[in-house]
């Protein structure tokens, strides 16, 4: 009983030359993340692009935080789980490039078609108000 016992540990161990998480690659990933978080939170605060810009900039480091999760937390490679983790990655990058586009889409036209268009000649000033 211990012998197998002995073997399923060496299986799902520290010796398959897999990372199965390191404090060191916990550090670097939390240290990415809060990088990938901060300079898209500067550029709103700053308002240092237009607006246009600023969307596509904070998607790009969205996108690369989602990568970053993926492979210092969820431990994702091409390697692993004999591809099955280079397919998984395939299909987050397709839903991601849904979610995206989609929320870009969804935010476009609720803006575009729920904002009020201002009334010709009005002062902007609610009437009856003092």
């Amino acid at each position: 009983m211990s012998a197998h016992h002995d073997h399923h540990d060496d299986h799902h161990g520290h010796g398959d030359g897999h990372d199965h998480g390191s404090v060191k690659s916990y550090v670097i990933g939390f240290i990415l993340s809060v990088i990938l978080t901060a300079i898209p939170f500067w550029l709103v605060m700053n308002r240092s692009m237009d607006s246009q810009t600023t969307a596509f900039v904070i998607l790009g480091f969205a996108a690369v935080q989602i990568v970053v999760h993926m492979i210092y937390f969820l431990h994702m490679n091409a390697k692993a789980e004999g591809g099955w983790n280079m397919l998984a990655l395939i299909f987050t990058v397709v839903i991601l490039v849904i979610t995206l586009s989609g929320s870009l889409w969804v935010m476009y036209h609720m803006n575009k078609n729920m904002m009020p268009a201002p009334m010709p000649g009005s002062s902007h000033q609610m009437s009856g108000m003092n």
